[in-house]
């Protein structure tokens, strides 16, 4: 370095003046002559890039709107179909247990009282109530058919309580063959005409009565007009036989108004939905012409049928399944087409949605795109001059500006530059943290770098304090949740054989958490040495609660099941003890069974929990639907119903939670009960332990990679009676 008066010639200070100076002419040289080329280069490019962007944006919206229908059609139809579809589930449920109820009343009409009846009061109109009507001519003053009347009336307490369960109910009614009908309502004024007398009714005459004698079994009429409201409805009917003796007709009916209404007002934005009966017509529909106009049913084409072989064989598949959207051609242009079964009723929700109108956005965001460029290209060049000549201008001005900046700033930046460069090196493991001195409050960016090192260095020490702290908690809570794990699994049995001096039975059971503690559990022991009680449950909820509320949940179940009561009464004491202090609002779903080892027979109850899965004799195993019972802390005065079923040598029991068929792999896509089926019928004859490996084999490879949401948990049981035992 050499020093002219206060001028360092080769010192930084001059090195930056000589840096700066330099590169401001080169950067003023390359900035003209880029300039000028970039001008000439935007221009072409400008014209080539619009109408290649145009076509891009043609392509990708075309692209994008064909996914975005068939995306939002798939889903919304499978939806609506679903939705549809409960609600015609839930009424043919209702119907069912009106029959079993009246099946089970004319069976043993000597163990029920004569319950009290009476004919509607229009008085009491809006009301809930019993109603009695009898048709023309029938001798009511029969002490016989009086009898019937009596003993059919104790329906009365569960009609009016199916009634209330959906706001679309319109009634719940049992006809008697004599020419009565006994109907819950609200609509007791219905029954009158407008001068004050009765309305006559012969249930006998109606479409439901004589579809459900004709057929012999449950039975959904064709939408029809109420007989007393002239609103739109569907009957769900069914006939009670007692040693193959017609004794009633039981049914309920919907109205399906508000159905109508929703399809009516459907058509919006080029779509629109209709409902298709099973025999291919049209019974709900927002068009009053054309192919999906509804029509009276002896006027009804079957769509199945149609010309039109696109049409016809998308109804004909959505009657099956949801199917995929796909476009057809109609007379009024192209539509995209979706539908899915309404499989209670076998009818069908078509979803149509016109692809004229799916292109509208895309042919405004093409001609808005077009202004807009043409805009932007005046504007551009127009700019382009004037920019120009501002850059020229404004890069003159900045030169002498930073050249005469340069010089001070040298000098500026060297002095605390070194002396932070000094500090920093001094830093090391035991010394992390850089404080302010004096020297680099300079007031610029170096007092702000000075003082974001120093903040950076504080935070750093605080942050590794911080981080030892943490860590220690995280093992601390790592190490409590594994002793929670080992405490579960020891509340479990997992001895296995778990009775090895037992050779007339055979039992395993597994459970994979889906956290480190989980909501599942199952459970066996011996009541007595004739009486193995097996239990198979789930928890609502995850993690440490559910595992708290389990742990309680097998307790009681485990103390009612010793005192050798029924297995109703262990359903009812476990759910009176759980829902007395139930602040937390859990439920649990429970299958539990009690086998009796001397004779193979099995007595269970289902509290809302998955059906079991049963092998017996030769044949393979089969899910057997048991009857269900409301869940176990879900509502006090619950009651619980068992069945029996009686076990030969050989026999299995296969009970699992939900987590075993709802296991999803990463496309989203369930294991299902057919796999499952597939996995425990894998070997026919091999024992408990080897069935459950196989599901659990079958499932972690469907799978794979995804995270499991749910517990995995089985348990599996062979009765091996008597040829399993040593004779002596």
């Amino acid at each position: 370095m050499k020093r002219i008066k206060n001028f360092v010639i080769g010192g930084i200070e001059n090195k930056v003046f000589n840096l700066i100076l330099m590169t401001v002419i080169l950067l003023t040289a390359a900035y003209l002559a880029v300039s000028a080329y970039h001008g000439k280069m935007l221009k072409d490019l400008a014209a080539d890039s619009a109408e290649r962007q145009q076509t891009a944006i043609e392509e990708t919206i075309s692209s994008v709107m064909d996914s975005v229908v068939d995306s939002s059609m798939y889903r919304f139809t499978g939806l609506e179909a679903y939705i549809v579809n409960e609600m015609f589930y839930g009424l043919e449920t209702r119907v069912r247990m009106l029959g079993e109820y009246a099946e089970k009343l004319f069976s043993e009409p000597d163990s029920y009282p004569r319950t009290s009846y009476s004919a509607p009061d229009a008085g009491r109109n809006g009301e809930v109530l019993f109603q009695t009507i009898f048709a023309d001519g029938v001798d009511d003053s029969s002490p016989e058919l009086k009898d019937r009347i009596g003993l059919a009336a104790n329906l009365s307490d569960m009609m009016v309580s199916l009634f209330g369960v959906s706001a679309e109910t319109n009634s719940c009614f049992i006809a008697l063959p004599e020419g009565v009908f006994l109907v819950t309502d609200d609509r007791a004024a219905a029954k009158y005409s407008e001068d004050g007398s009765p309305v006559s009714y012969d249930p006998r005459t109606r479409p439901w009565y004589q579809k459900a004698v004709e057929e012999g079994q449950l039975i959904f009429t064709d939408v029809e007009t109420d007989a007393f409201t002239g609103d739109v409805g569907i009957v769900c009917a069914m006939p009670v036989y007692v040693d193959g003796h017609l004794e009633a007709v039981v049914g309920s009916d919907l109205f399906l108004t508000s159905m109508q209404e929703y399809v009516q007002t459907s058509e919006e934005n080029g779509g629109f939905m209709l409902i298709v009966n099973d025999k291919g017509h049209v019974v709900f529909s927002p068009k009053t012409d054309g192919v999906f106009m509804v029509r009276p049913s002896s006027e009804a084409v079957d769509l199945r049928q149609s010309e039109n072989t696109e049409l016809a064989a998308v109804i004909d598949a959505s009657m099956k399944e949801l199917t995929q959207p796909r476009t057809i051609a109609l007379d009024d242009g192209g539509y995209y087409i979706c539908g899915a079964p309404v499989e209670t009723v076998g009818w069908a929700l078509i979803s149509l949605f016109s692809q004229e109108s799916a292109g509208i956005p895309a042919e405004m965001l093409k001609e808005s795109y077009g202004q807009i460029q043409a805009e932007s290209k005046g504007t551009y060049l127009k700019n382009t001059s004037h920019s120009r000549n501002t850059g020229l201008f404004l890069l003159i001005l900045v030169t002498l500006i930073t050249l005469a900046g340069a010089l001070f700033l040298g000098k500026k930046i060297v002095t605390p530059l070194n002396t932070i460069t000094k500090r920093i090196s001094e830093l090391n493991e035991k010394n992390l943290e850089f404080k302010m001195e004096d020297a680099y409050r300079t007031g610029d960016e170096i007092e702000v770098l000075a003082e974001s090192f120093a903040s950076l260095s504080h935070k750093t020490v605080e942050y590794v304090d911080r981080v030892k702290k943490v860590t220690a908690e995280k093992e601390r809570i790592s190490a409590e949740l594994s002793m929670a794990t080992n405490i579960q699994a020891a509340m479990l049995p997992h001895i296995f054989p778990a009775f090895p001096d037992r050779p007339d039975f055979d039992i395993y059971a597994s459970m994979k958490p889906a956290k480190e503690v989980g909501g599942d559990f199952y459970d066996y022991f011996l009541i007595d040495q004739d009486h193995l009680c097996m239990v198979m449950a789930d928890v609502s909820g995850k993690g440490v609660p559910a595992a708290l509320f389990m742990m309680a949940s097998k307790i009681i179940l485990q103390s009612c099941a010793m005192l050798g009561q029924s297995v109703v009464d262990i359903m009812t004491k476990t759910n009176e003890a759980i829902c007395s202090n139930n602040e937390a609002e859990m439920f649990v779903t429970v299958w539990l069974g009690i086998l009796e080892l001397s004779t193979g027979r099995l007595t269970a109850a289902n509290a809302g929990h998955e059906y079991p899965v049963l092998k017996q004799g030769n044949g393979v195993f089969e899910v057997f639907r048991d009857q269900h019972s409301f869940v176990i802390g879900g509502m006090e005065g619950s009651k619980y119903k068992q069945y029996e079923l009686q076990l030969e040598p050989g026999d299995k029991v296969f009970v699992y939670t939900d987590g075993v068929p709802e296991a999803t792999n990463s496309e989203d896509e369930m294991f299902g009960t057919q796999r499952m089926l597939a996995a425990v019928n894998e070997k026919l004859d091999a024992d408990p332990q080897t069935i459950l490996e196989n599901v659990s084999r079958a499932v972690s490879a469907f799978v794979g990679s995804a995270p499991q949401f749910d517990d995995l948990t089985m348990m599996c049981v062979e009765y091996r009676g008597m040829k399993g035992k040593k004779t002596s």
